[in-house]
């Protein structure tokens, strides 16, 4: 089974300094649902590992988080995609859970619920605590610049050996053209 993780804001679409709060505050990035296409029909099972802190601050609602992620399931299914599962942390960062990324405990989530390792699984972030949480359950990390990338890339601390992508499409069209 060929399974990749992404991260959604930053990663899938655009992100915000004050949170994606409604469905019409969600906009995919250029290229990102497209991509998730191409994975699709190339058999990967791609899934979303996601800090969601907006629930726990009172930003919204859970019923409103469930309207983002139906738009943006959608918006995939449109461009001939599957998003199979998004798992989030619904937690703020002075919560101290296991849940929220740089913890692992998405993606052990992730392997529980598919049942394997997840070495050298591809988990796209735009972030450090991405790049770290799959790092830490030895996924492979790959970090794209959209999103808060550029800062990240600048700041340094990346896991060694991380690849830099443009976007989510220059990531998948190297994914792809490495299984071929």
């Amino acid at each position: 089974m060929k399974l990749i993780i992404l991260d959604r804001d930053g990663v899938i679409n655009f992100d915000s300094d004050h949170f994606i709060k409604s469905p019409d505050e969600w906009k995919p990035i250029p290229g990102s649902l497209e991509a998730i296409g191409r994975l699709t029909r190339e058999g990967w099972r791609v899934v979303v590992a996601t800090n969601q802190s907006g629930l726990a601050r009172g930003l919204f609602e859970m019923a409103t988080l469930n309207a983002i992620h139906a738009k943006m399931h959608r918006a995939v299914a449109q461009a001939g995609g599957r998003i199979e599962a998004v798992f989030y942390c619904p937690h703020a960062a002075d919560m101290n859970c296991g849940c929220r990324k740089p913890k692992p405990g998405l993606f052990t989530e992730i392997a529980a619920r598919y049942s394997r390792d997840l070495n050298d699984v591809p988990a796209v972030g735009d972030s450090l605590r991405d790049l770290l949480a799959a790092a830490t359950v030895g996924a492979r990390p790959l970090l794209v610049r959209t999103g808060k990338g550029e800062r990240t890339l600048a700041a340094g601390g990346m896991p060694d050996n991380t690849p830099v992508y443009s976007d989510l499409s220059e990531a998948v069209d190297h994914l792809l053209k490495a299984v071929a």
